[in-house]
């Protein structure tokens, strides 16, 4: 259970963060009162960049979980990303222990973002999806919410440095980023399909939710 302190930096370090990001990088996004208020929920995003975490915790005033490589909880910055709901893991994909941390955090009646191809990607293009989201879905049959993510490649994308900033009140470029929410889904379908069937259909829903983000970002 998060501390008072915790709570509190995670309340209120949303307005900065909104701020930085609407006026950084012309953020627009929807779709955030698709997730519960309550209750287990799995959000499957694309992963693009190191921006994705904080930018879909921004579309809802929920506290959302994620998890975070240990090597990132450092003296001095490992207790402001405690307080921000990261879970230390060995591997931030869905690895072997990252699988186990999701489950038991749904089982609590969590709501978790995972980032089922594993790894950003080289390209700005959805990898396919890693089949350990498939054991999540089984042992929890949380409802899945699929969330798309455009333009945290083109501001932050791996190798880069610095982020490319798209100032809202300047001349638009392509750091312009926007996130789109889509509807729960039933888990118990998923659970029947075969394998590559489910991760095919996963993917498909968050590259929808990918082409929703795309007509409403800031054009470029």
């Amino acid at each position: 259970m998060p501390s008072l302190f915790d709570r509190m930096v995670y309340r209120f370090s949303r307005l900065p963060l909104h701020l930085g990001m609407t006026f950084g990088f012309s953020l627009r996004y929807e779709g955030g009162r698709n997730i519960p208020a309550t209750g287990a929920a799995l959000l499957l995003a694309n992963h693009e960049s190191f921006l994705d975490p904080p930018l879909v915790g921004l579309t809802t005033t929920r506290p959302l979980y994620f998890l975070a490589r240990k090597t990132l909880f450092v003296p001095g910055f490992a207790r402001l990303i405690r307080a921000l709901n990261a879970v230390p893991v060995d591997q931030d994909g869905v690895a072997k222990e990252g699988l186990k941390t999701v489950i038991h955090l749904l089982q609590e009646g969590k709501a978790v973002v995972v980032f089922p191809e594993g790894e950003r990607t080289l390209t700005g293009e959805m990898l396919e999806l890693k089949p350990g989201i498939q054991l999540i879905i089984r042992k929890t049959l949380a409802p899945i919410i699929p969330v798309g993510i455009v333009g945290a490649f083109d501001a932050l994308p791996r190798g880069r440095p610095w982020p490319r900033l798209s100032p809202l009140f300047m001349p638009r470029c392509r750091g312009s980023i926007a996130v789109s929410v889509g509807a729960p889904m039933e888990a118990k379908p998923f659970v029947d399909m075969p394998r590559e069937q489910m991760l095919a259909e996963l993917h498909a829903a968050i590259q929808a939710m990918k082409d929703r983000a795309a007509r409403i970002r800031r054009k470029v």
